[in-house]
C-alpha cells in the first residue's frame, strides 16, 4: 500500500507531502489545476520515462519519493529480499527519483541505485494505473488481446508463442535463403574445400614454425657454435687457461695463510671462481656434443621453412598463424556445409513450425477459457453500471499464424436488448465505452495482485445516476484495496472515504499547485462547486450535503 508521496520542484509543485490511507480516496479540482501531476509523479516513480520539462521552471532538478507498506505484498517483499534491497525484517520500501535539467534521472530503492527496468519490475507489482484514455485504447486488438492474456494468466504462454514464432521464421528464412543461393553456396563451399585441402596437405603442426626456426638457426651456424665452444673451453681449462691461472693464484695465497690470515677470504673467492669456470667448461663440452653438422637436414629444414613461408604469404598471415588459419577455414567450411544441407534445413523448419503450433495450442486453450470468464464477469459489472440489457462477448476467430498466436481477439458488445453482438467501437457511445472500460477494469483488478489501484477520470463521458453507480463501484473496490480516483463527477466524489482537492495559485512570479485534504464542511463546498460551478448557493450546498449522506449511508 502507498503510504506517502513527496514532490519537490515538479511541474507546478514547489513542494508537496501527501500521506495516503487505505480505502477509496478521490482527487478533485478544476480543469488545469494539476490533478494529473500527482499521477505523473507516481508513474515516474514506477519507471516511466523522464523529461526535463517536468522540472519546475527555475529549478535545477525535480525530486520525487514514495513510501510503501509491503505487509500485503509478500511477492514484492520476497523479490526485494532476493535482490538485496530488503532484509526479512523490513516491512517498508522507499522509492526515490531525481530528474536534472538535462533530462537525466537517477532512481533508488531504499537508497540503493537501480535501473529503470528494475524500477518498472517492482512498480508493476505495487500499483495498477487505469488512465482516462483506457477505453480508447481498448478499441484496438492489441490492447484487447493483452488484457485477455493478463486475465487468463497466459503471459508465459504468450511469450513462448512469440519466441517459437521467431525461431520458426528464422529457420524458414535460412532454408529459403539456402534454396535461393544454392549455386552461390556450392561455389563458396568448393573454394573453402580447396583451401582446406591445400593447407591440410602441408601438415602444419602447432608451434612447428618456432621449433623449426630454432633448429634451423643452430644447424646453419653449427661450425661457428663448435668453434666458439672449443675456443672457450681451451681458454678455461688449457695448459695456460684461466683455471690454471686461478690455481696458481690460490697456491700463492695459501703460502701466506699463516702469516696473513685475512687472505682466507680471497682464497674462498678464488675457489668460487674456479667452480664457476668448471661449470662454464662443462657447458661448452655439452654444447659441442649436441651440435651436429648435417647438411642434408639443414637442406630439408630450409625447404620446409620455404614451403611454410610461401603458404603464409599466400594466405596473408604470419607463419606461426597458419594452423589457426586452417582451423578457421575448417569451421567456415562446416558451417557452409550445414547451410547448404537443404534437407536438414527443411527438417529444422518443420520442427520449428511444430513447436510453434504446440505453443500456440496451449495459448489458445487458456484464451478460450479466460475469454468466457472475462466476458461473463464483465457483463455482470456492466449490468451493475446501469447497462442491464447489455451483452459482452469475446470472439476468438482463426487467423494465420503470427507472433501473437493463431486467433484474432475481438471484444463484442450488444448495448440494448435485441441488438446483435458487434465490435465494441462500432456500437458503443463515448459514455458507454467508458462504462465498459470500467467494467473490464473492475473485473481484471480482482485478479491483479497490486495493492493500490489508481483510476484517472475513467468515469469521463458518464453522468447522473450512472455516475453514482460508478462511484459506488469504485468504493466497493476500496473495501479490499487502496483505490485513488481522479474525477470531475460530484456523484463519484461523494462516494470517497477521503477527499483531496487540487488548487492552482498564481502570483506575480510563478504558478504553483497544491493539494489539500478536505474536512466535512470543505467536502460539501467542493462537491457544491462541482454541482453548480463558481457560484455556490445554499441549495447546491444542501444538495452536496445530501449526496454525501446518501453515499455513506448506502456504503
Amino acid at each position: 500500500m502507498l503510504l506517502a508521496l513527496s514532490l519537490r520542484d515538479f511541474v507546478l509543485v514547489d513542494h508537496l507531502n501527501l500521506n495516503f490511507q487505505s480505502g477509496f480516496t478521490v482527487l478533485t479540482g478544476e480543469t488545469g489545476a494539476g490533478k494529473s501531476i500527482t499521477l505523473d509523479a507516481v508513474g515516474l516513480l514506477l519507471g516511466d520515462k523522464a523529461d526535463y520539462s517536468q522540472i519546475r521552471q527555475g529549478a535545477k532538478e525535480a525530486q520525487l519519493s514514495a513510501l510503501f507498506d509491503l505487509s500485503d505484498s509478500p511477492a514484492v517483499h520476497t523479490l526485494l529480499c532476493e535482490q538485496g534491497f530488503l532484509t526479512e525484517e523490513d516491512g517498508e520500501l522507499s522509492i526515490r527519483r531525481v530528474i536534472d535539467n538535462k533530462g537525466k534521472s537517477r532512481s533508488f530503492l531504499n537508497n540503493q541505485a537501480v535501473t529503470l527496468a528494475q524500477l518498472k519490475q517492482i512498480g508493476e507489482l505495487l500499483i495498477d494505473i487505469h488512465g482516462q484514455n483506457t477505453h480508447h485504447s481498448l478499441n484496438n486488438e492489441a490492447a484487447q488481446r493483452d488484457l485477455l492474456d493478463a486475465f487468463a494468466n497466459a503471459q508465459n504462454e504468450a511469450d513462448a508463442v512469440r519466441d517459437a514464432f521467431r525461431q520458426w521464421q528464422s529457420a524458414k528464412k535460412t532454408w529459403e535463403t539456402a534454396q535461393n543461393q544454392a549455386e552461390t553456396l556450392a561455389t563458396e563451399r568448393d573454394r573453402l574445400q580447396w583451401q582446406y585441402d591445400e593447407l591440410s596437405a602441408l601438415h602444419i603442426k602447432p608451434n612447428e614454425w618456432n621449433e623449426l626456426s630454432q633448429s634451423h638457426d643452430i644447424l646453419a651456424h653449427a661450425a661457428d657454435v663448435l668453434q666458439a665452444a672449443e675456443e672457450v673451453g681451451s681458454l678455461i681449462d688449457g695448459d695456460d687457461g684461466l683455471q690454471t691461472l686461478v690455481y696458481r693464484s690460490r697456491q700463492c695465497l695459501v703460502s701466506l695463510l699463516k702469516i696473513v690470515p685475512s687472505v682466507a677470504e680471497s682464497i674462498e673467492l678464488l675457489d668460487s671462481v674456479d667452480a664457476e669456470l668448471s661449470e662454464v667448461s662443462s657447458n661448452m663440452h655439452t654444447m659441442a656434443a649436441n651440435v651436429e653438422i648435417d647438411e642434408n637436414l639443414l637442406a630439408e629444414q630450409t625447404e620446409r621453412m620455404a614451403d611454410i613461408m610461401g603458404m603464409a604469404r599466400k594466405y596473408r598471415v604470419e607463419p606461426p598463424l597458419l594452423s589457426a588459419k586452417l582451423a578457421e577455414i575448417e569451421t567456415a567450411l562446416n558451417e557452409l556445409t550445414a547451410a547448404a544441407d537443404l534437407d536438414l534445413l527443411a527438417k529444422n523448419c518443420t520442427e520449428a513450425e511444430a513447436a510453434y503450433k504446440i505453443a500456440a495450442e496451449k495459448l489458445s486453450a487458456k484464451r478460450k477459457s479466460g475469454a468466457k470468464q472475462l466476458a461473463a464477469e464483465t457483463a455482470d459489472h456492466m449490468h451493475s453500471l446501469a447497462m442491464k440489457d447489455a451483452q459482452f462477448h469475446i470472439e476468438l476467430s482463426e487467423s494465420t499464424p503470427t507472433a501473437h498466436g493463431v486467433e484474432h481477439v475481438q471484444y463484442q458488445v450488444a448495448v440494448n436488448k435485441g441488438q446483435i453482438l458487434r465490435p465494441m467501437n462500432k456500437v458503443a457511445s463515448g459514455g458507454e465505452l467508458a462504462r465498459i472500460s470500467l467494467a473490464l477494469q473492475m473485473t481484471a483488478s480482482q485478479y491483479n495482485h497490486a495493492p493500490t489501484l489508481i483510476f484517472d477520470e475513467v468515469d469521463s463521458g458518464v453522468g447522473g445516476a450512472v455516475a453514482e453507480v460508478v462511484g459506488k463501484a469504485l468504493r466497493g473496490l476500496g473495501q479490499n484495496r487502496q483505490v485513488l480516483a481522479v474525477t470531475h463527477l460530484p456523484q463519484v466524489a461523494s462516494c470517497g472515504e477521503q477527499h483531496w482537492r487540487v488548487q492552482k495559485h498564481s502570483n506575480a512570479d510563478h504558478t504553483v499547485s497544491s493539494i489539500q485534504v478536505l474536512n466535512e464542511d470543505e467536502r460539501i463546498d467542493e462537491i457544491a462547486r462541482m454541482l453548480g460551478g463558481e457560484t455556490i448557493t445554499a441549495t447546491t450546498r444542501r444538495h452536496a450535503a445530501e449526496m454525501l449522506v446518501l453515499a455513506h449511508s448506502k456504503a
